[in-house]
């Protein structure tokens, strides 16, 4: 968020400068936890795998990705709530439309019930996500009794 100033300068004040600075929010949390959820298999399974004679590929499909999955969706749903702060960001420092800007627009007015209707909007764009992200995560893990 930090560099968001640097981006807007660099790419311009079209969308693809926002789409960059989404992007460096939101990557890091879906990285990290997939690294982690991929280097975290029992080890007792992949010994199972090669002794069975599976391949790389095999492996990482019936053991290493259905392991991982939880992690990932973790980590997406953390970049959810990152990914929504990145575009205020982005719209805040270099736009002159969007909700961002209709912040800023509404702040400099001192018009307090825009800038609550603004974050109302930006609330429940926030909720529907997540409710889109937790269909998702339980269609795809399925297996998972937590989500139950």
């Amino acid at each position: 968020i930090a560099i968001a100033p640097l981006i807007i300068i660099w790419a311009g004040y079209g969308i693809g400068s926002k789409v960059i600075i989404v992007a460096l929010v939101a990557i890091f949390p879906v990285l990290v936890n997939t690294i982690m959820g991929l280097k975290s298999c029992d080890q007792g399974k992949l010994d199972l795998m090669r002794s069975l004679g599976a391949g790389r590929w095999e492996t990482f499909r019936t053991v290493r990705l259905p392991n991982a999955l939880p992690f990932i969706f973790a980590g997406l749903n953390v970049a959810i709530v990152l990914a929504i702060l990145g575009s205020i960001v982005g719209e805040f420092v270099g736009s002159k439309a969007g909700l961002g800007n209709l912040i800023l627009e509404a702040n400099f007015q001192f018009d307090v019930a825009r800038i609550f209707a603004v974050l109302v909007v930006l609330g429940v764009f926030g909720v529907v996500l997540s409710l889109i992200m937790r269909m998702a995560q339980s269609h795809f893990l399925f297996w998972n009794k937590s989500l139950s």
